[in-house]
């Protein structure tokens, strides 16, 4: 090989590594600290068949990005993991196991979220919820009845 070209694939990879060592952050990432708190739970759901390649905590993340920013699969940035990796993962972790209620991705959501509470100086649980009239099914009784399409109740 010309020398030229051993010394374009050496900048390549270093540029790679750079790469990923700064990759940018998202407003729906969590902290690696957070992370900890909730890996156990998600660790649990995959089966040790082989090392893990990637980091857990950048799939997590990727998860965290499609929830919050509601967009599809596809358009995950190229920061996080590939998208088809994340949504194998997000797959699994939201599998209701048989005899549980449910998901490892429930359970870890609503873990950081008692945790987020609990930090604010607010009771882990809420203490009130608010439901939406529209989207409670009327009774046999109700005369008028009409259907939204948007949330398909009637």
């Amino acid at each position: 090989m010309p020398v030229s070209f051993k010394k374009a694939i050496k900048t390549n990879k270093t540029t790679q590594n750079a790469t990923q060592i700064e990759k940018k952050r998202y407003p729906s990432d969590i902290t690696r600290k957070a992370f900890s708190k909730v890996a156990p739970l998600l660790e649990g759901v995959r089966k040790k068949t082989k090392s893990r390649k990637l980091d857990l905590y950048d799939i997590f993340c990727g998860v965290l990005y499609i929830l919050k920013s509601g967009a599809s699969w596809r358009m995950l940035p190229n920061d996080y993991p590939k998208w088809g990796t994340c949504y194998a993962y997000f797959q699994k972790w939201t599998e209701i196991p048989e005899g549980h209620r449910k998901s490892a991705l429930d359970k870890a959501m609503s873990k950081l979220v008692r945790e987020a509470r609990k930090k604010e100086g607010r009771s882990s649980r809420p203490s009130l919820a608010i439901v939406d009239a529209q989207s409670v099914k009327n009774t046999d009784t109700a005369n008028a009845k009409g259907y939204d399409g948007g949330k398909k109740v009637s």
